[in-house]
């Protein structure tokens, strides 16, 4: 029987559940005092500015580790995440900011309520993209701003196929077979199962409504803070990759 896609929601959810124990030892997940950090607040500077107080919304804030950076930056932050494993993290690392568990996809939250929302490696994961944009649209204030920060971690240029035969365990250094298994099985049933390219994302963004699209392809600041916890082989995998993060904003 093909499952559901509440029963694929269900998988995605218990997945990252399992996964919440280790989820901070993987570079990548982590963000590094220091380096890493610094690179991440420029990033996130460039397409959002300063707090000064704004709400935002982290999606799928898993350990908190964007949450953690956006306080930083001077916003008012809620979290929210689909796996209450997480969320525990989340709230023993930052107990002053509001974690709430819900399906990205259908937040719950009132209309027009949030400055930014902002998310990191949640599109590639979702079932129907194009419902979730107009989620985040609705609860987005006229003149809000949405960044994504993802990647397509499926298709590879020659080179990186090169390097993923040389690292045969990808990017996830913290994973376990089992899980590793578990994750291949959902990428393969999630909408974007060939690969979440930033045009086709885009795309997907202006057809919902949001206008001033920029994809900014410039994170090597943060690939070389995070080279310094991986060995060279995953460091140059990770590099071949194609990330992004794209901001948009509603009119």
């Amino acid at each position: 029987m093909t499952p559901t896609n509440r029963d694929l929601r269900d998988d995605i959810r218990d997945y990252w559940s399992d996964r919440a124990a280790t989820f901070d030892d993987d570079p990548g997940h982590r963000i590094d005092d220091g380096t890493e950090m610094a690179a991440w607040e420029v990033l996130f500077r460039r397409h959002l500015s300063d707090g000064d107080g704004r709400a935002l919304l982290d999606l799928a804030s898993g350990t908190g580790e964007i949450a953690r950076l956006c306080q930083r930056l001077g916003f008012v932050v809620t979290g929210l995440d689909w796996a209450e494993p997480m969320l525990e993290r989340a709230r023993g690392k930052l107990p002053d900011v509001i974690f709430l568990q819900a399906d990205a996809e259908r937040t719950t939250l009132p209309s027009d309520s949030m400055d930014v929302i902002v998310t990191r490696h949640l599109v590639w994961t979702l079932v129907d993209p194009a419902a979730a944009f107009a989620e985040w649209f609705r609860v987005l204030k006229p003149g809000g701003k949405l960044l994504i920060v993802d990647g397509d971690f499926v298709s590879r240029s020659l080179l990186g196929r090169i390097f993923q035969w040389i690292v045969p365990d990808g990017s996830h250094s913290a994973m376990s077979a089992a899980n590793a298994a578990r994750h291949k099985d959902i990428l393969a049933k999630v909408h974007f199962s060939a690969g979440a390219r930033a045009d086709q994302v885009a795309a997907l963004l202006r057809s919902t409504g949001y206008d001033e699209i920029v994809i900014d392809t410039r994170l090597a600041p943060i690939h070389r803070a995070q080279a310094t916890q991986l060995d060279w082989r995953k460091s140059l995998l990770r590099r071949s990759e194609h990330r992004y993060a794209i901001s948009a904003s509603k009119p």
